[in-house]
């Protein structure tokens, strides 16, 4: 994990804040898609671009999904979150939409 924090110390905290909000909103966007794409695929399994959608939102989504884990420690660090905090948000971005509540409830300095 320290090659990580090292990577995000150059950044400065509120650039890493806006990276961090951005991507907990575009992977929950990313997993409406895949919804869709999942959805379109059970209609029509033999179809060639349900296939090609599916996996190119897919492979979209799982950009998302890595980006907003390689984020974590960082922002837990920014946010002093403790361990339930860290975990509860870990758990979060595998449940659809859960990253916008972490993004508007947890990741927040004036939380109590």
């Amino acid at each position: 994990m320290n090659f990580i924090e090292k990577f995000f110390s150059k950044y400065p905290k509120e650039k890493l804040i806006k990276w961090f909000k951005q991507i907990c909103l575009a992977e929950a966007i990313s997993w409406f898609f895949l919804f869709t794409a999942m959805t379109w695929i059970r209609i029509d399994p033999n179809g060639v671009v349900p296939i090609i959608y599916i996996s190119t939102i897919g492979s979209i989504h799982g950009l998302f999904f890595s980006l907003y884990l390689l984020f974590l420690p960082s922002i837990r660090k920014i946010y002093l979150w403790d361990d339930e905090d860290s975990v509860f948000s870990l758990i979060a971005a595998f449940f659809p939409f859960a990253t916008i509540w972490i993004d508007k409830s947890l990741a927040r300095f004036d939380r109590e």
